[in-house]
């Protein structure tokens, strides 16, 4: 059985609080549908590097999230392309965007970094 998921812009405005407690910029770039849309979240280091995070499963069925561009940090561009990629295959996604130089992501489920 699934567990309860939270609506996607509940969960989105939560990330968007724990980043504000840490003094760090967090803003939705894209706002995708506000029950069920699926998050990206882009940390963006400030220094031309970011990484994003994609939500998936392990094979028992716990959320997870994994760097959709890779286990090293990509060039913003690069970042930005998999976003657009994303974007056109789910019209109904979500983009937080976290500026921190530290590049945390302050996510709460387990990351599994490659």
């Amino acid at each position: 059985m699934d567990e309860p998921r939270l609506k996607a812009e509940i969960w989105v405005k939560a990330l968007i609080r724990r980043c504000a407690a840490e003094n760090v910029p967090a803003m939705v770039v894209r706002r995708g549908d506000d029950t069920s849309g699926t998050v990206l979240v882009k940390v963006n280091a400030l220094d031309g590097t970011a990484k994003v995070y994609s939500r998936a499963r392990r094979g028992d069925g716990t959320p997870i999230w994994v760097p959709g561009t890779g286990k090293a940090p990509a060039g913003e561009s690069e970042a930005d392309a998999y976003i657009e990629r994303q974007r056109r295959f789910d019209p109904d996604l979500w983009v937080v965007e976290i500026e921190d130089r530290e590049r945390r992501h302050f996510l709460q489920e387990p990351v599994e970094e490659g």
